[in-house]
């Protein structure tokens, strides 16, 4: 009978991923635990197979793939995947598994290759600033998938978004609560998934709270970047009348609206209050400093690290994941 790391983990009373440090000699394991569970691999059958190298500290690692979908040439220049991906690392790292990046392809058939050129057991794909197609093969194929910011529907894929329906509400809300009746709204490019989702739900909660809903407040830049909130603002002042305020997609976009804003001696937030979405480093020290609405970059990583090892392993089936948003209050509303 062939035993997996779950049940290997059952018959030893401890948890998967404690099998999995002992298989691949971690040091962070008490000695106990590690003879119990040794004990039970010797009495499957499994020692000699599973153990590599067990009187040395050096490990096995295990292949894992890195995708920024939808051509986001930025990639981990981007300042909150950049946060995510630091947070997978970290937690990857100490499963034993190794990350390689792949750059962008429009071949629809050339990310499950590379991933079979070099083995990896999963791929962690981030969303980009285009609705993506060329990974719809990836996500089919019998290699195990995870998503941030892009939904993922095949048979071992899995997805983690923040709640872009409660980050809408929450920044209406806001705006609501503080008097501002008019409300734009500042996005990446349309066919941005997140971005679409945000504004999407940005018109329901506006209609929730009986505002209305001005179609020429609504802008969009190419990416989710300063140079594109700044030349969406450009955009939007030309307006006859602009909104008291706006939500922007992104920090970044909500930070380069307000350098246009302010070239046009607008007083931020007298003149128009704007919030953004992520809480990046930046959004602290910006002028003035940013209300934002808060994503768990740390937690959103992690997550996906656990989720991945679980769908290699067979530990679980696969999940889709909302992550609860943080309103942060600062001086820009």
């Amino acid at each position: 009978m062939k035993y997996n790391l779950k049940e290997v983990a059952r018959l030893s009373g401890v948890s998967a991923s404690t099998v999995s440090k002992i298989i691949h000699n971690y040091s962070d394991v008490g000695e106990d635990t590690k003879k119990k569970v040794l004990r039970v691999l010797d009495e499957l059958g499994y020692t000699n197979k599973l153990i590599l190298n067990k009187g040395k500290k050096s490990r096995k690692f295990r292949n894992i793939a890195v995708i920024f979908a939808g051509n986001y040439d930025v990639g981990l220049n981007h300042v909150y995947f950049s946060d995510v991906v630091n947070s997978f690392k970290f937690q990857m790292d100490s499963l034993g598994y190794d990350m390689i990046f792949f750059p962008y392809s429009s071949d629809a058939n050339d990310y499950v290759a590379r991933c079979k050129s070099y083995k990896t057991e999963g791929c962690l794909i981030i969303g980009g600033n285009e609705k993506e197609t060329v990974t719809a093969l990836l996500n089919q194929s019998e290699i195990p998938c995870v998503g941030i910011d892009i939904s993922l529907s095949g048979g071992i894929s899995s997805f983690i978004m923040t709640d872009n329906k409660k980050i809408a509400l929450a920044a209406v809300e806001h705006l609501y609560l503080k008097g501002y009746k008019e409300v734009g709204f500042i996005g990446s490019h349309e066919k941005s998934e997140v971005s679409d989702l945000r504004e999407q739900h940005l018109i329901e909660a506006l209609k929730y709270f009986g505002l209305t809903v001005n179609p020429n407040w609504f802008v969009h830049g190419n990416e989710f970047s300063e140079a594109s909130g700044y030349q969406a603002m450009q955009q939007l002042l030309k307006q006859p009348e602009r909104p008291q305020s706006l939500f922007a997609a992104s920090d970044s976009l909500a930070i380069g609206a307000m350098k246009a804003a302010m070239e046009h001696n607008l007083r931020i937030p007298f003149d128009m209050a704007i919030v953004g979405c992520d809480d990046i480093e930046a959004a602290k020290f910006s002028s003035p400093p940013l209300t934002t609405i808060r994503q768990d970059k740390e937690k959103i990583g992690k997550l996906a690290a656990l989720v991945l090892n679980d769908l290699i392993n067979e530990l679980s089936v696969p999940v889709q994941i909302s992550v609860e948003p943080e309103l942060i209050v600062r001086s820009s509303t």
